[in-house]
């Protein structure tokens, strides 16, 4: 499993190396039997934006949906993440990086705002970043995004890098889907197929 907020490994432009940030990596972590209240971003390969959603869940059978906000990328930005698609991103590509870091540190923001609640109410966030290179068969994936500057910004715990670290154990980089349908059809009639 991924540290909570800890920085990737490799040589990512724009990483935030600061105390504050790092303190976030131990902020979190899991009991059992207890109810977590966490918030979920996702950046898709349409680059129309970033969608943040907050639900309550025990971590292993039962998630409430709470809110959900989507942010559109601006057109130019939009344009500038295009560029990285289909290559590991280079050292001018920091100000991309950081910046659609801080674009989910808004969605993040708006989210909290929208539903009435404080960073001090939210137990951790799901950091899936933007993917600008997915080759699972060849175990290639490449994911950009700051976790630390992202647990910095938003003062909650994150969790991120889960997509590279999938690939790394021969998986596809989709791990919660399953693990989201496996807790769903937990009490349905056996067999059964799950579509996604």
């Amino acid at each position: 499993m991924i540290v909570p907020g800890r920085q990737r490994s490799g040589n990512t432009p724009g990483k935030s190396k600061s105390a504050a940030a790092m303190d976030h990596a131990s902020a979190f972590s899991p009991e059992a039997g207890r109810r977590y209240r966490a918030i979920g971003l996702m950046s898709g390969t349409s680059l129309d934006g970033v969608d943040a959603a907050l639900i309550t869940t025990d971590g292993e059978r039962q998630a409430v949906y709470e809110a959900a906000v989507t942010l559109p990328y601006p057109p130019a930005f939009r344009a500038r993440l295009r560029r990285l698609l289909g290559r590991p991103p280079g050292p001018d590509d920091a100000a991309t990086v950081l910046e659609l870091t801080d674009r989910h540190a808004e969605a993040v923001a708006t989210l909290l705002r929208q539903c009435g609640r404080q960073a001090k109410d939210i137990d951790v966030i799901g950091f899936h970043g933007q993917t600008v290179l997915h080759r699972p068969e060849a175990g290639e994936t490449v994911q950009i995004g700051d976790g630390a500057r992202l647990a910095s910004s938003c003062g909650i715990p994150v969790v991120e890098n889960f997509r590279a670290a999938d690939v790394a154990a021969g998986g596809q980089g989709a791990p919660f889907a399953p693990l989201y349908h496996a807790a769903l059809a937990r009490d349905l009639d056996k067999p059964l197929a799950v579509v996604n």
